[in-house]
């Protein structure tokens, strides 16, 4: 039996079991079809006859694949038409798979200083932002009592100018200051705070 297991590290090809330890983050599947799109794959030491059809799709497999691997940090699949059916008798077949690495993090910034947000090879994905204050402790070190009181601060275009600025990309850098977001709460030293993934194309 042959089976394909997905980690936040690589995409493997059909082979036997394989353990591969996943790294951080969730698994999003994009495509996949069990069956044959082209005469090479997966090929060596096959005859003609169980190559030469390349319009073999399995109509189930992204739902087999999506239900066995969305949402978590590995996975695996089995290669086999007991998992998939046949969708093409005697043609020797392959399970192919398009996902995404999403990794989540929370990068926080004190007001005056730069948040830098990395990808590494992936693109950031933002998911949610806030420049102001929510709580009285972050950033809160050697300021006086009256500058983080007031915990409802929230700057209503934070998100915009983020995801301007850093969606898409593999890197950005972005300021947290009062000239980027407007002051959303004179008086109160804020900071910004952004949720994003990072999304690695497999």
């Amino acid at each position: 039996m042959f089976f394909l297991k997905l980690s936040l590290l690589m995409l493997l090809a059909v082979a036997p079991d394989l353990l591969v330890h996943a790294g951080a983050g969730v698994l999003n599947i994009l495509s996949a079809n069990y069956g044959r799109i082209d005469s090479t794959t997966c090929s060596a030491g096959r005859p003609s006859s169980q190559i030469t059809k390349t319009d073999c799709y399995a109509i189930n497999t992204l739902s087999e694949v999506t239900n066995r691997c969305d949402g978590k940090s590995s996975c695996v699949v089995p290669a086999t038409n007991s998992v998939f059916s046949d969708p093409c008798y005697g043609t020797y077949k392959y399970l192919s798979i398009k996902y995404s690495c999403v990794v989540h993090k929370t990068s926080v910034t004190c007001e005056g200083d730069n948040a830098v947000l990395t990808c590494g090879a992936g693109v950031l994905n933002i998911l949610s932002a806030n420049y102001g204050r929510t709580d009285s402790t972050t950033c809160s070190a050697g300021r006086p009592s009256s500058q983080i009181t007031k915990t409802d601060c929230y700057g209503t275009n934070t998100l915009y100018e983020v995801t301007n600025r850093c969606d898409g990309k593999s890197s950005c850098v972005v300021p947290a200051t009062n000239s980027v977001f407007s002051d959303p709460c004179y008086g109160t030293y804020k900071y910004l705070s952004i949720k994003y993934s990072c999304v690695v194309h497999k």
